[in-house]
């Protein structure tokens, strides 16, 4: 397990951008994959993007088209821009680097 910092997130109207990131502390640390999950109140914990060692990308639907999900190995870094949010994409966010799972960080889009 490696430690994994989350950054960015908070509260956003709807339609607007929000970006997260994702560090792996301490040692280099080179995941086979990295992706971002979320979990909305009183609801399942669900995948939102994922992204492999050579960059191929996977989302959810309800997602496809406004969120970019990408890395830089170099930093050991994953990245989640979303843009034209929705109230129903309000949640905790959790970025996953192999089997490492971060603290979670809140986006609130209100409506």
């Amino acid at each position: 397990q490696v430690p994994l910092v989350e950054s960015g997130g908070g509260l956003v109207q709807a339609g607007g951008s929000l970006s997260l990131s994702c560090a792996a502390a301490g040692r280099s640390f080179t995941p086979l994959a990295m992706g971002w999950y979320r979990q909305a109140a009183g609801k399942e914990r669900e995948l939102v993007a994922t992204i492999s060692r050579n960059g191929f990308t996977n989302y959810a639907d309800s997602v496809k088209g406004r969120f970019t999900i990408s890395r830089d190995i170099t930093k050991n870094t994953s990245y989640l821009q979303m843009y034209s949010l929705k109230p129903e994409d309000t949640g905790v966010y959790t970025c996953t680097a192999g089997t490492s799972w971060g603290q979670g960080t809140q986006v609130t889009v209100s409506g």
